[in-house]
């Protein structure tokens, strides 16, 4: 499936009913006054955060979602029903904006949460809401006001507590699918993984974070090239990026120090924030290294990239180092939890 991380849809609340112009016609009543009721509110469009949708795709073919309008007044003082909301579901972590200004109106962060994106018009007045001393019969009414209509723009950012980062080819599959319940795509190629995939790593009973495998960036993906400028994006919510690079690349690909200085020069490229992001460099695929030269290998990596952050070395393919990794990665957001709780 392709995975579709931004869409424009058409939002329509419905119009206010009308009010209505009613006089009482009773038996031994002449006279009876203005009766008519007014008209019912109409309904708003919201959008809600659910947890069983978890792409945009769906908004290619339903782009245009409307609410109900209010139903008109009638007599006897009977007020027209109020029109039903419409709720859109999206997934979780959907920012949406105004398509027209680009104004932020939302961000759906948390299960179950609504954003109202267009209000319902307001009802029309019967006639008997215009009668006074001196005009006990009015002939007046009035009407619904439109509700609004909105293009909107939604943006899908994945919420996770860890981004891999890193060339195509460099293991993040294979990486998130040794150490979680997910089952992304793995083959000896680029591009394998087209979508991001969330994994969900368990310590123990007690503890547990979200991992994405993103979409592999090649150079000039924060100008659009390949797949990167979607899915730089969604790094942005992490809390910590794992830099993959491969340490024995095949003959016609870029030395390990050539791919993580493209990867960070992309993503310095692309946003200030993300590069001021924790970093730790993984250094996967040591299984392709004689034993004897693992140590010294990696070794030259970090010192040639200058690498001042915590750097580990696994092979993900087979799990060799996976475990310490995730444990270290547990403690660490344990502890930026604790450090946001105490400013909060």
């Amino acid at each position: 499936m392709r995975f579709v991380d931004e869409a424009e849809i058409r939002v329509e609340a419905g119009d206010g009913g009308n009010g209505t112009i009613g006089f009482r016609r009773e038996k031994y009543i002449p006279m009876g006054g203005p009766d008519g009721g007014d008209g019912g509110d109409g309904g708003s469009v919201y959008l809600i955060a659910v947890e069983n949708v978890n792409t945009l795709a769906d908004f290619r073919y339903h782009t245009v979602h409307r609410a109900q309008r209010g139903q008109n007044g009638m007599s006897r003082n009977c007020t027209g029903k109020k029109g039903d909301d419409c709720y859109v579901p999206v997934p979780l972590g959907t920012l949406v904006s105004d398509a027209g200004t680009g104004e932020v109106i939302g961000d759906l962060t948390v299960l179950g949460e609504t954003l109202l994106v267009a209000k319902g018009g307001f009802h029309g007045l019967g006639n008997t809401r215009f009668k006074s001393s001196i005009n006990r019969a009015p002939q007046k009414a009035s009407k619904g006001s439109e509700g609004e209509h909105r293009l909107l723009n939604l943006e899908l950012t994945l919420i996770a507590d860890v981004g891999l980062l890193g060339m195509p080819n460099a293991g993040k599959s294979s990486l998130i699918r040794s150490v979680s319940s997910a089952t992304p795509k793995v083959a000896d190629y680029p591009f394998t993984t087209l979508h991001p995939n969330l994994g969900v790593v368990r310590i123990d009973d007690m503890r547990s974070f979200v991992i994405a495998d993103i979409p592999g960036v090649i150079e000039g993906a924060a100008d659009g090239a390949g797949l990167g400028l979607q899915f730089l994006k969604h790094l942005s919510r992490t809390g910590l990026l794992l830099h993959l690079v491969d340490v024995a690349p095949y003959e016609s690909m870029d030395s390990p120090v050539q791919a993580a200085k493209k990867i960070i020069h992309e993503v310095e490229k692309w946003s200030d924030d993300l590069a001021s992001k924790p970093r730790w460099l993984v250094l996967n695929k040591i299984d392709r290294l004689p034993f004897d030269e693992i140590d010294g290998r990696c070794q030259a990596i970090i010192d040639e990239l200058k690498w001042t952050a915590p750097a580990f070395k696994i092979a993900a393919i087979n799990a060799e180092g996976t475990k310490g990794l995730m444990f270290a990665i547990m403690n660490f957001l344990e502890q930026q939890r604790r450090v946001g709780s105490e400013q909060g």
